[in-house]
């Protein structure tokens, strides 16, 4: 019965769209004389407000009225892509709700910049059976004559579960990396198997604008050791990667995902 459903409703890649599409995130550049809270602007701080409450709302048109129409993203989403990625996550998960706070902001060349970070928390009945949504997002994004002009994604992290005990999971993973870089992305189960069998599957994934509606499938196999332990290597050139997971127990499911952002690696220093 869980492995149906995880079938017709694994973790999707637009959990994240949802995220994006409310001028909430963007890369991972150096805020230069980055500012606190406090003193930022009204007109900023505003148009946040006024996309976060737009989303609430659930109103496309309203939240696309704060992006320009030449509105860039480091996933290559663009306007109409984001509109279709948020319809389809209101349908997912009609009473879905965003947070954000502003962390720290800038001006940079007539660009306002925030820092952001958003919370998103959500809940959908498929045909009885209870789903939650939690996704974490801290971005930065561009703001240019009112509008939204650029996003990146400093670090994202979401999670679904299902069931009447979906297993307990403690995530070990880095936000950046450096190219070539060597790192672990392990899921610990933190309950007891006992003498019920684990199943699970990772994958990893460059981010890409087609992935957040048609997102691939993971494969399941058992799980002896009690949960998922991947070593991974970074690419050569700066991008961005996608770590998805799946965990499934005979009483839940929990699905993660997380990404990681690959830098330059910084030149040796000169003797």
């Amino acid at each position: 019965m869980y492995i149906d459903f995880y079938k017709n409703r694994q973790m999707k890649r637009f959990t994240t769209a949802l995220l994006l599409n409310l001028g909430i995130i963007t890369g991972w550049a150096n805020l230069s004389r980055a500012e606190s809270v406090a003193t930022a602007p009204e007109e900023l701080t505003e148009i946040v407000e006024s996309i976060e409450q737009a989303a609430n709302d659930k109103n496309i048109e309203e939240v696309l009225e704060y992006y320009s129409q030449d509105f860039t993203h480091t996933d290559g989403l663009n306007v109409d892509t984001l509109a279709k990625a948020l319809t389809q996550m209101w349908k997912t998960y009609p009473r879905l709700k965003y947070n954000t706070e502003i962390e720290s902001w800038s001006e940079q060349g007539g660009q306002l910049v925030a820092e952001t970070k958003t919370t998103v928390r959500g809940v959908q009945n498929n045909n009885g059976r209870i789903v939650r949504l939690n996704s974490t997002i801290r971005s930065r994004q561009y703001f240019e004559q009112q509008k939204l002009v650029r996003q990146e994604i400093l670090s994202e992290q979401s999670r679904l579960t299902s069931g009447e005990n979906p297993p307990q999971v403690q995530i070990s993973a880095p936000t950046t990396v450096t190219t070539g870089q060597r790192y672990n992305f392990d899921l610990i189960v933190n309950q007891p198997l006992g003498d019920r069998v684990l199943l699970g599957g990772v994958q990893e994934n460059k981010t890409a604008s087609n992935l957040y509606l048609n997102p691939p499938a993971l494969e399941l196999e058992p799980l002896p050791a009690g949960g998922i332990y991947k070593t991974a290597i970074a690419p050569l050139l700066p991008d961005s990667n996608w770590l998805s997971a799946i965990l499934v127990r005979g009483d839940g499911i929990t699905m993660i995902a997380h990404r990681v952002n690959v830098e330059e690696k910084p030149a040796p220093a000169k003797k």
